[in-house]
């Protein structure tokens, strides 16, 4: 979990995605952030090793990519990108 704090305390975006390199539902994210003016920043699991099972095991979501609100207080962990376009929705 060290890994996973420390990469939360860093970010300074509106949101943090947690991807992987070949991913169409990760490029989706990424365009509805672009379209909606906010930042983010892109943690690549294919460049982080063991961070994967630190994540899945924290949000129980173990697909790609893993979305987080970034600017409230608090983190707040969106899901997917599905989830993501449902969560502007609301």
């Amino acid at each position: 979990m060290d890994r996973f704090v420390e990469i939360l305390e860093e970010c300074d975006t509106d949101f943090l995605l947690f991807t992987q390199t070949i991913c169409g539902y990760c490029n989706r994210a990424k365009n509805v952030l672009n379209s909606k003016n906010l930042t983010y920043s892109e943690i690549n699991f294919d460049h982080e090793d063991n961070l994967r099972s630190e994540v899945v095991g924290i949000t129980g979501h173990r697909t790609v990519p893993i979305c987080f609100d970034m600017r409230g207080e608090k983190p707040i962990f969106v899901g997917g990108s599905d989830h993501l376009i449902e969560y502007f929705l609301q």
